[in-house]
This record gives structure tokens, C-alpha cells and sequence, in this order.
């Protein structure tokens, strides 16, 4: 390596370090201030829109350029192969990304964002909603509903369970509420004469119920019966609500009174597009995770804090790499004046800057987030420091290693880097600046920060 390489490989170790000296900077104001929500929420839109502002400008912006014979490749070889090659990694650089975040937070990784924390709690309440909606949509009372009244019904329903011989409703007393059958039997007598049997995807109760009538017979569980059930209260307020669902409840009335029961035929198609729009329809109810809910999720990942500075090392590694690059494509472009070049010359200012204002919140948004959680404030300072340290020693090898690759190598791990950086932008920079604050504010702090990052154009 000649001196020219070592200087300049100094310069791009440099380079990455001054893009992630924000990390412990955001760090120490997040752990002293304490930052309101809304603070966080402004700051992590304004860094997002700052980092694509420097991903567009100056990763994508050359090589799309360069397709109609612009100025903009300074790349160097066939502007359709780059092209190509921008976009194989673009997807790869999504995919890898999404791959390794998803094994990070397996094991505690997600402690290390609001975004990702709130995600995490949030699977599980999410999970078993789209499981009752799976249920309640083999009910044909139900397929008319409304998709507006999908979440209001999923919150009234209950799981309940009977074994062989329990009574669901006594002959004359008032029926407890209608009962959705989704395994076993419920058989209706009426002094000791069995008038019907009702099994899965049938309801029970609900002529009893619109008529306002005490039960004319009495209903018992015939082997294990599990189902969902709905209080005469909730039933009542669902009718007042879904006209479409009032005039289903008089229509099953009619059947049943007037014993006109008969066999069912089958809705299998229905219920399958009444899941598609109530599927869609269910509210995720994302709320923040509590102190005692974050406590007992890190320690039953004794992983954690290892996962946590991985999940950390993995959104910076491609913007490391990214600066190391980014070098080498300047050099190429003044290989003629190399002897000539300062510093100042080569400092990609829209990428730096983008990376620096976008590392500011993020850091001061988790540390707040890790202090929350019980953890040290030396503890947490550090990670921090390590990760600019770490950022400024990849940025030395993404320059050694794009050195060594053509202009269609140098494309495709940039796309790769890309990718990742703007899959990581949608996964958890902008989630977070939306769950802690207000959207249309989130949406101008975007902005303001995608303007301030171009801005720095001018200085080059």
C-alpha cells in the first residue's frame, strides 16, 4: 500500500467516524435530558428524511443518471450493467436486512427501539385478534357486517368452554347471551324432547334474546363445547349500530321460531371474503409497552444486551460502508488530481450530513428508551461509543474492500448497503417518530430534514 492509499484510507476512516460521532453525542443528551415523546418523534422524522435525502442523492441518483449519458457516472463501465446491478442489490441489501433484524429481536434485539419494542408486545394481542376473526367468520349471522363493526365485535366476544352435561341456559330463565358454537354440540330439549342440535359455525341463543323471551327450553353441552361468547348487552349496542347485522339477528329469529331450521348451506366462500375485509379492518391498538412489560421481556432474553448492540452494529455496518465506498468513487472521479486533493475536497457533504443528523435522534430516541428499561447510564453511553468507533473502522475497510472491486462490484454492495438502510428508514425510523408523535408533524419534519441534507449540495 503506498502512501497516497494510506493517506486516503485515513481519510475515509476519518470520514466515518465524524458521520457517527452524533451516536454518542444524541446518546449523552438523550440520558441527561430525558426528551418528551414528541421531541423524539420530531428528531427521529427529521434524521429519517435527512438519510434518504443522502441515500437518494448520492447512492441512487448517479447510476439511474447515468442511463440517459449524464455527467452523473462516475462510476465508470456499462450504465445498464450498473443499473441492474443497483437494483439486484437494493433487494438483496431489503432482504439480508429484514433477515438479520428478525434474528436480532429474537433475542432481545428489539429492546433496542420504541418501534420495535411496541411492534414486539403488539404481535401477540395482534395475533389472537386475527384468530377470532378467523373463528367469528364461519358465522353467517356475521358475514354482513359491516367492516367498521369488525373491531368493536372482536373486543366484545369472549372464549368460554363447557364439558359433557354443563348447562348453557336453563328452561325458563333468561338466556345469558348468544353463544357461537366452534367445536362440539349444544343440544336444545324442551321437558326432556330434544327439538334441536346445534354444532360449529351455528349460534345459539339468539332468538331468545331479540325476542326478549325467558329460554323456552334448555340448552346443554354435548361433549367438550368451545366457543366465543356475546353478552345480551354487547349484543344489544351491536344491533343498535350494524343495521346489517339487527336485520340478520330478526332473520335467524324468524327461522327458529318458525322451525324452519333445516341444514345450513354452506357459506364457505362468504366467510372467506368476510375475513379478507375483517382482516383488514381489526385495529392493531399499538400502545407503548409498559416499565414492568420491558423489564420482564429482558430478562427472559438473557441475551439481551448482546442482541440490543448487535441490532445497533446492524443498522450502521452499510452506512459505514457506504462512506468507505463513497471514497473510492470520488478518487476515481479526480484520478487525474490526486496529489492535488484536501480533505475538504472529498467530503461527500449531502452523505455525511444526512448520516450525521440521522444518527443524532436515533441514538438519543434508544438510549432514552434503554434508560427506561433499568439500564446504566455509563452502560448504555458506551455501546454508543463503541458503534462510532466501530463505524469509523468500517468505513476504512468498505474503502479497502470497493478499492478492490470494478465499477459493477462497487454497485452492487452499494445497492446492498442501500437496501438495508432503507429498509431499516421503514422498519423502525419512521414507526417510531409515528408512534410518538403526531403524524402530520412527522410527515414536515421529513421533509425539513430531506431539505437540510441536499442542502449541503452547495457546499460541494
Amino acid at each position: 500500500m503506498d502512501q497516497f492509499s494510506v493517506k486516503f484510507l485515513i481519510w475515509a476512516t476519518a470520514l466515518g467516524g465524524l458521520s457517527a460521532v452524533s451516536l454518542p453525542l444524541g446518546s449523552f443528551f438523550g440520558l441527561r435530558t430525558r426528551p418528551r415523546p414528541a421531541i423524539i418523534s420530531t428528531l427521529a422524522a427529521f434524521g429519517a428524511g435527512a438519510l434518504l435525502a443522502a441515500l437518494s442523492v448520492e447512492m441512487v441518483a448517479p447510476t439511474v443518471f447515468a442511463l440517459g449519458g449524464g455527467d452523473h457516472a462516475s462510476h465508470g463501465g456499462d450504465s445498464h450493467r450498473n443499473f441492474y446491478a443497483l437494483l439486484a442489490g437494493l433487494i438483496l441489501g431489503g432482504i439480508l436486512y429484514f433477515l438479520l433484524d428478525q434474528l436480532v429481536n429474537a433475542h432481545g434485539g428489539f429492546l433496542r427501539k420504541t418501534a420495535t419494542s411496541v411492534a414486539y408486545f403488539d404481535l401477540g394481542p395482534r395475533r389472537r385478534k386475527m384468530q377470532l376473526v378467523r373463528d367469528l367468520s364461519r358465522f353467517p349471522l356475521l358475514q354482513d357486517l359491516a367492516p367498521e363493526h369488525i373491531d368493536t365485535l372482536v373486543a366484545m366476544v369472549r372464549p368460554v368452554a363447557y364439558i359433557d352435561g354443563d348447562i348453557v341456559a336453563a328452561q325458563e330463565q333468561e338466556f345469558p347471551g348468544v353463544l357461537f358454537v366452534l367445536e362440539g354440540k349444544v343440544r336444545a330439549s324442551r321437558d326432556g324432547v330434544v327439538v334441536v342440535e346445534m354444532g360449529p359455525g351455528e349460534v345459539v341463543g339468539v332468538a331468545q334474546l331479540v325476542l326478549g323471551l325467558p329460554n323456552l327450553g334448555s340448552a346443554v353441552a354435548v361433549g367438550d363445547v368451545v366457543g366465543l361468547a356475546l353478552s345480551r348487552e354487547n349484543l344489544d349496542r351491536l344491533r343498535e349500530i350494524a343495521p346489517q347485522f339487527d336485520r340478520a339477528c330478526r332473520e335467524l329469529t324468524a327461522e327458529r321460531m318458525g322451525l324452519l331450521r333445516g341444514e345450513m348451506t354452506s357459506r364457505r366462500e362468504l366467510a372467506e371474503q368476510w375475513y379478507e375485509k375483517a382482516s383488514h379492518a381489526v385495529k392493531s391498538g399499538s400502545v407503548l409497552p409498559s416499565s414492568d412489560q420491558l423489564q420482564r421481556a429482558r430478562e427472559s432474553h438473557s441475551g439481551a444486551p448482546l442482541a440490543i448492540w448487535l441490532g445497533i452494529l446492524l443498522d450502521g455496518i452499510p452506512e459505514s460502508f457506504v462512506i468507505g465506498a463513497g471514497m473510492v468513487v470520488m478518487l476515481q472521479a479526480n484520478a487525474q488530481s490526486l496529489d492535488a486533493l484536501t480533505f475538504g475536497a472529498v467530503i461527500p457533504y449531502t452523505l455525511i450530513a444526512g448520516l450525521f443528523l440521522s444518527n443524532f435522534p436515533e441514538a438519543l430516541a434508544s438510549s432514552a428508551n434503554m434508560r427506561l428499561q433499568g439500564w446504566g447510564r455509563r452502560r448504555i453511553f458506551s455501546l454508543w461509543l463503541s458503534l462510532m468507533i466501530i463505524t469509523a473502522i468500517g468505513s476504512g475497510l468498505g474503502f479497502l474492500l470497493a478499492d478492490s472491486l470494478g465499477p459493477t462490484g462497487l454497485i452492487l454492495a452499494e445497492g446492498l448497503a442501500a437496501g438495508a438502510m432503507l429498509t431499516m428508514i421503514a422498519a423502525a425510523m419512521i414507526p417510531e417518530a409515528v408512534h410518538l408523535g403526531n403524524a402530520n408533524l412527522v410527515g414536515l419534519s421529513t421533509l425539513a430534514g430531506f431539505l437540510a441534507a441536499i442542502s449541503f449540495k452547495l457546499l460541494e
